[in-house]
């Protein structure tokens, strides 16, 4: 039986022609965690990422390590917003017309992912992305498989965010 996976670590070749990684899997922790993007905010870990579009570098959803009650990752994705892009409300975003109709908070969910680290701590490539991360969505049984609950930016739009969405069979349950 063969099962396809759903993350790919990417790889590059040595001088010597051989094939090594260039990614290694990162599991953020503590201090780790807020070298590398995230704010700590009432015990939680929360990093806004992607983002709307290539021009602006705000966020398009936010990230919470654990599994968290909705009402908590809304705090912290607003002190994220705050702490860093000096933004105190979380429906806008910094410069958009306050005039227009704010959206509604989307719902959190709970699913799993695994962080993706560039490049492999083992293998230093010097390019552009050196010392940073990403994150794709992994089943809760997949091998280094985080617990995370995700939102997307209300001012984000849905179609843009690419979180697993439980209705539509996505390995993910909603936020209480």
């Amino acid at each position: 039986m063969t099962t396809t996976a759903l993350y790919e670590i990417e790889t590059s070749e040595a001088d010597d022609g051989t094939t090594v990684p260039a990614e290694g899997i990162w599991t953020p922790s503590s201090e780790d965690a807020a070298d590398n993007g995230f704010i700590t905010y009432g015990g939680l870990y929360v990093a806004g990422i992607g983002a709307p579009n290539d021009d602006r570098p705000h966020p398009d959803r936010f990230v919470v390590l654990g599994h968290q009650r909705w009402a908590d990752i809304i705090e912290a994705a607003a002190a994220y917003m705050d702490r860093v892009h000096n933004w105190r409300t979380l429906h806008l975003y910094p410069g958009d017309d306050p005039s227009v109709l704010i959206p509604r908070i989307p719902r959190a969910v709970h699913t799993h992912g695994v962080f993706l680290r560039h490049p492999h701590p083992d293998h230093p490539c010097g390019c552009e992305w050196e010392d940073t991360w990403r994150l794709v969505w992994a089943p809760p049984a997949e091998p280094d498989a985080v617990p995370i609950t995700a939102m997307r930016h209300p001012a984000a739009p849905a179609t843009t965010t690419g979180l697993p969405n439980p209705d539509q069979g996505a390995p993910a349950t909603w936020a209480p």
